[in-house]
């Protein structure tokens, strides 16, 4: 059982990896004023796992900054994510 700690932080550091190029991507898109990233698609890569590359992401890119629904859900997604791999690596190691 001492893998599922190591695994899940290896999940969340691939799904905030993922998330934070979204961001800058979609920031990319935005100032072309092309077709935009869902931000329901955002929202679901910070649910599986990416809410701290997302808040990377947004202040990084300048990106949703100004949108109370992200900066409070990511945040406490992000801190969801970190107390459930905090209770793993306690549990398990």
């Amino acid at each position: 059982m001492e893998a599922l700690p190591v695994l899940a932080a290896l999940w969340l550091t691939l799904w905030s990896l993922a998330l934070f190029l979204l961001m800058g991507r979609d920031k990319r898109l935005a100032r072309l004023g092309a077709r935009r990233v869902p931000e329901k698609r955002l929202f679901l890569l910070a649910a599986v796992g990416g809410a701290v590359g997302g808040l990377i992401g947004m202040y990084v890119f300048h990106h949703k900054t100004k949108h109370a629904s992200f900066i409070l859900g990511f945040r406490a997604l992000a801190l969801v994510q970190a107390a459930a791999l905090i209770y793993l690596f306690v549990r398990f190691m």
